[in-house]
């Protein structure tokens, strides 16, 4: 009986801190599309708004770390219990790195406002944000729902986010090559199209911990990167 009644409140400790991670994950979340907006509208308000929700961010990430050190001192889990609690460390990590990376768009977003606009890399780049964005919601799915077959796909769709970065590359090689006016700001936008690759990045570590979770092994094959950009693809 005894031992039900510290699995239950387990349960309830664990149904707590992934409360924090999702609502966590919904403020990232929030922070990409706004930050894609804010550039693309050139919006330096909006973007001031996600450069001070980051902070929201950051004290939900130390709320996890303290909830799981509590957790981990008063319920002793066990080996496998253990690993669903660090995972949670692992996810909100994780979250709080694609959260700085949307900061890192706002912070680009106000330099961008006071140069002349590239056409259409606003909008390239806010197709890019939506994918990221809609992987991020699965993978946080996958992980509520322990859905291996979800977070595998999430897994595979990383590949995409990678060659719309390699697209966006050429994008602003073919811009900076039509008029040098152009330089300057597109290099700016080709490091937030590496930023926003790089969330895809993490994004696909939570899906791995999502498969780590079910199956007790991350995938054994290493997963196909798209995102080198020192070739340029012969294709469309």
């Amino acid at each position: 009986m005894h031992d039900a009644h510290i699995a239950s409140a387990f349960d309830r400790d664990l149904e707590s801190i992934q409360a924090l991670i999702m609502k966590m994950g919904g403020l990232v979340e929030t922070a990409i599309s706004d930050g894609a907006k804010a550039l693309e509208m050139r919006d330096t308000e909006l973007a001031g708004t996600v450069r001070k929700n980051d902070k929201l961010i950051d004290a939900l990430e130390e709320q996890v770390a303290t909830e799981v050190a509590r957790v981990i001192a008063m319920r002793s889990p066990t080996a496998g219990d253990l690993r669903t609690v660090l995972s949670v460390l692992k996810i909100s990590g994780n979250l709080e790195r694609v959260g700085d990376y949307a900061k890192n768009m706002a912070k680009r977003t106000t330099v961008l406002s006071e140069m002349q606009p590239v056409n259409s890399t606003g909008a390239s780049i806010r197709r890019m944000t939506k994918l990221v964005n809609v992987m991020m919601k699965d993978a946080l799915d996958a992980y509520i729902q322990r859905d291996a077959d979800l977070a595998a796909d999430v897994r595979a769709r990383d590949t995409e986010v990678d060659q719309m970065y390699n697209a966006l590359f050429r994008e602003f090689l073919t811009h900076m090559l039509e008029d040098p006016r152009n330089i300057t700001p597109c290099m700016h936008l080709h490091f937030i199209a590496k930023n926003i690759e790089r969330m895809g990045d993490h994004v696909t570590s939570i899906a791995e911990q999502v498969i780590y979770l079910v199956h007790g092994e991350v995938p054994e094959d290493e997963r196909d990167k798209a995102d080198s950009t020192s070739y340029v693809s012969t294709a469309g």
